[in-house]
């Protein structure tokens, strides 16, 4: 018995925030001690508490907005606590606020691919921690997680959420702000793929429009957009809907719809 206790304390979230984007000073350090059912909403608010935000007024009401959209990051660390592998030995979920950059990371890897986790059905490892965190209204077991965690993205403007597998852990990486000329080309694809995913669940189309919107682009930058969609295209990441359609109303859904 105590040394099941000593195994499950060890599963307690560790929270580590870092004075820059690199590892070599820590600021502050927060070591889970409640139950995650327990102790989730006030880790979320010991997490918004650190992130940085600005207070902005309109029509007489006070509002304050951080700089990562809490929807998402509250999914990201609900999914990373329900999804988490308990026979890893020797690691915890464990969020990283970097000055640029939040990770998430939980032992065990995703029981379905990563490149259909939006349209993907529900699927549990852990279907008594999912049961019970879904009656304590802490996730749905609709497997819209990450659904909302793109859209949260996409609304801000974000770069879309990056998934690393390990051998034995999955990290997600979440991005603050980030001009569309500093986005890596990989993380352009792959913005471009989960906005089709969203599209196309939503039965509409990925256009060149749609993709401008989605980064915070003029219409001057269309052709750097159709530039993007055409590479996406060659890679296999999406393709057109229907090809007999004009360049300019072509509309485009995942590579795998």
């Amino acid at each position: 018995m105590i040394l099941k206790k000593c195994l499950l304390n060890r599963k307690a979230i560790r929270v580590v925030q870092y004075a820059d984007d690199t590892k070599l000073k820590i600021l502050k350090e927060y070591n889970g001690t409640k139950g995650y059912a327990v102790g989730f909403e006030s880790l979320m608010g010991f997490l918004e508490a650190l992130l940085p935000s600005q207070e902005i007024i309109t029509e007489s009401v006070r509002k304050t907005i951080t700089k990562y959209p809490m929807i998402a990051l509250r999914e990201i660390i609900a999914n990373a606590l329900i999804h988490q592998d308990f026979t890893v030995s020797g690691s915890s979920s464990l969020v990283e606020i970097f000055q640029s950059r939040i990770e998430v990371t939980n032992p065990g890897i995703p029981l379905v691919d990563i490149n259909r986790f939006i349209d993907n059905p529900p699927k549990s490892r852990n279907e008594i921690l999912s049961s019970l965190m879904r009656r304590l209204k802490m996730c749905e077991e609709l497997g819209s997680g990450w659904d909302r965690i793109a859209l949260e993205c996409e609304l801000k403007q974000l770069p879309a959420p990056k998934i690393l597998l390990y051998e034995e852990n999955t990290k997600v990486i979440l991005y603050s702000e980030l001009p569309f000329a500093n986005i890596p080309h990989e993380e352009k694809l792959w913005s471009c793929y989960l906005h089709a995913c969203i599209k196309y669940l939503t039965h509409e189309g990925l256009t060149n429009s749609s993709l401008r919107q989605r980064f915070g682009l003029e219409d001057t930058a269309a052709a750097q957009i159709s530039r993007l969609i055409k590479e996406a295209v060659s890679e296999g990441v999406i393709k057109p809907f229907d090809v007999e359609t004009s360049q300019r109303y072509m509309k485009y859904i995942p590579g795998w719809a």
